[in-house]
């Protein structure tokens, strides 16, 4: 699957080198898995991938004190879950040893984030943003939710939502479809959109 224009990689911890992937919630289950928000849009990726850590967001941290990991399963939970994940790492095989895991983020060094493809951004260079409506303010970018079915899977081909929040204290979701964008400039922390009319008010 994939959504164009996003790499769905979220959140920078304040070491800018750490990307974050998942933020471990609680345990979930009796054999050692976790319940987490996940921060990528392709959460089958992390399954034994390498070069992943399990790191404090409290404190920047540097890597021979962050934890490698791998993550030996991963699935999608129904309910009131929907659209978390849960993690299975190895070595994870208790309600206690899941438990000494929540409140951290599974993580990758920033040198190791995977290639973009074309006309791709991190998303963790897109909150923090200004949103305009052409010359018009939005709002700055927060967050970003991703398109789930009712089991949790993501659906293909529907565009993300950019979490805004207005001067005014609104909180808005405006798509982030490849139609709408007009420019994206990450370094100055602008992302241009044209949008149509009406669709502003609508999703406040």
């Amino acid at each position: 699957m994939h959504h164009s224009l996003l790499y769905p990689l979220l959140m920078s911890i304040e070491d800018s080198r750490w990307i974050s992937l998942a933020h471990i919630l609680r345990p979930q289950g009796r054999k050692g898995e976790v319940l987490a928000e996940v921060l990528t849009d392709f959460p089958e990726s992390l399954v034994a991938r390498t070069n992943l850590y399990l790191v404090s967001d409290a404190a920047v941290i540097d890597i021979d004190q962050a934890r490698p990991v791998t993550v030996s399963s991963v699935w999608h939970p129904v309910g009131k879950n929907r659209g978390k994940v849960v993690l299975h790492f190895e070595g994870s095989s208790s309600i206690s040893d899941a438990e000494s895991l929540a409140g951290l983020n599974l993580s990758v060094l920033e040198k190791d984030r995977l290639p973009l493809e074309a006309e791709s951004v991190y998303i963790g260079d897109l909150v923090g943003c200004t949103l305009y409506d052409q010359q018009e303010v939005v709002g700055e970018i927060t967050g970003v939710q991703f398109p789930a079915t009712g089991d949790g899977s993501w659906l293909e081909d529907v565009p993300s939502l950019f979490e805004v929040h207005s001067a005014e204290g609104d909180e808005i979701l405006i798509p982030f479809a490849k139609d709408f964008v007009v420019s994206l400039d990450t370094v100055a922390k602008k992302v241009v959109l044209r949008l149509p009319i009406g669709l502003v008010d609508v999703n406040r």
